[in-house]
């Protein structure tokens, strides 16, 4: 590597341990660093703010706002209080079984939809059902993030780097639900007796609480019937047109922009006060790393890292899959996967043609999108929706740090991917 690729290494890693430590805001501590990599020349405004492979990702920044209008408005409806009451009625009061609801219904919605939007619309009941409830809301946050990344990889749409590695491979929707579909099933049920273990502090049962929420009646929290009627509508044509990109060709961001603004129009609401709901700091963070990962990717440090790992290999599968597997979770856990997946498919879509079997080979390409997918468990920054969900509760005054939410999805990235390793052995090589 070049003297500024170590550079510019030594910038990320002060970078992150500013993040780490929270001795700088991680907003001002990541736009410092993106602004010390343009000045090094690491990076320039048309690799910055153009390039899809070292850059912004607009599509992440515009999907998050036109997702963020919608719950914005949704918040207005009193939906949000409906189902709190509703979830909390089913379990009866007890904390527990509230986690456990709330994180089936985040992991099977992040299949379906992407982990971000999917942490945008569960998170405003998650305040509402704890506050019921009388116990802390940050666990149930953590839980629910952790299991959007979980469900997110199970299919081609849950996670964006999935997409990428579709793009690539020639993998389809069926390919990706038939092979990771099993496989993140049962990393949720061992994930929900990992949440029953590293959660147990919040799962204090108050008899006079859930005796006061057995008598609420959920459709007295709807405030605004016709408001709700919309944003629903409204909702169910952009998680359509999601599923239907392959039909329509309209990208994520399109559509939920597009959505966004059309449910601000129709509300009636004033557009002010309902911009102010948007999570901006977060959008800023979001822009801030993605030029300095971007730097990484423009100065040749994460092909550097991806190529030496294939070198070690040498042509050996199982060996590959397991550094593909633990290297992606690695990285994933300290740079955005979405830069680090699109680096690392066309070298892999090199390995998989040299490869002496296709069938063993293709199990680079699933070691490669699950270490990218779980392995974003594992620290604070390691994938969007874990930042979007820490901008969330710090604006509600329930700020989550860096190592406390790390504490718990380092536990969870480790032993999900771990998981992985007899998986793909018994599916790709013990009976080949």
């Amino acid at each position: 590597m070049t003297a500024l690729s170590w550079i510019t290494v030594a910038v990320f890693v002060t970078v992150y341990v500013f993040i780490a430590t929270e001795w700088v805001h991680r907003v001002a501590a990541a736009l410092a660093g993106a602004v010390v990599v343009l000045l090094l020349g690491a990076t320039d405004a048309e690799h910055a703010f153009f390039s899809p492979e070292a850059g912004v990702d607009w599509n992440v920044i515009f999907l998050l706002v036109g997702m963020m209008l919608i719950v914005a408005v949704l918040k207005r409806t009193g939906v949000f209080e409906y189902l709190a009451i509703w979830a909390a009625k089913r379990a009866k009061g007890r904390p527990f079984r509230v986690m456990v609801i709330l994180v089936l219904v985040t992991a099977v919605v992040s299949a379906a939809l992407d982990n971000v939007t999917t942490v945008l619309l569960v998170a405003p009941v998650t305040f509402l059902v704890c506050e019921r409830l009388g116990v802390p809301v940050v666990p149930f946050l953590i839980a629910e993030v952790l299991a959007s990344n979980i469900g997110g990889a199970a299919t081609l749409v849950g996670d964006p780097p999935n997409i990428i590695i579709a793009s690539r491979s020639g993998l389809t929707f069926t390919d990706f639900l038939v092979v990771l579909g099993p496989f993140v099933l049962g990393v949720l049920v061992v994930f929900l007796g990992l949440c029953r273990w590293l959660f147990r502090a919040a799962f204090r049962y108050d008899p006079d609480r859930a005796a006061q929420i057995a008598t609420l009646r959920e459709r007295d929290a709807i405030r605004d019937r016709r408001l709700l009627i919309v944003s629903l509508i409204v909702l169910a044509v952009v998680l359509v047109a999601f599923l239907a990109h392959n039909v329509l060709h309209y990208e994520p961001s399109i559509v939920a922009v597009c959505g966004g603004l059309l449910l601000l129009g129709l509300s009636r609401l004033d557009a002010a006060e309902v911009a102010r709901d948007v999570e901006w700091p977060t959008l800023v963070f979001f822009a801030g790393l993605f030029v300095m990962v971007g730097a990484l990717v423009n100065t040749g440090v994460v092909d550097t890292v991806a190529r030496a790992a294939i070198d070690a290999t040498d042509g050996r599968l199982w060996l590959g899959s397991m550094v593909l597997l633990w290297g992606s979770a690695a990285l994933s856990a300290i740079i955005d996967n979405i830069p680090y997946v699109a680096t690392m498919s066309p070298i892999v879509d090199q390995m998989v043609d040299a490869g002496p079997d296709s069938g063993q080979a293709r199990a680079l390409w699933w070691a490669l999108a699950i270490g990218a997918d779980l392995g974003g468990n594992a620290t604070a920054v390691g994938a969007s929706a874990n930042v979007v969900v820490l901008g969330i509760a710090a604006r509600a005054g329930k700020p989550i740090s860096f190592w406390q939410f790390t504490r718990y999805g380092l536990i969870v990235a480790v032993i999900t991917v771990a998981l992985a390793v007899p998986y793909l052995y018994l599916r790709f090589f013990a009976f080949a």
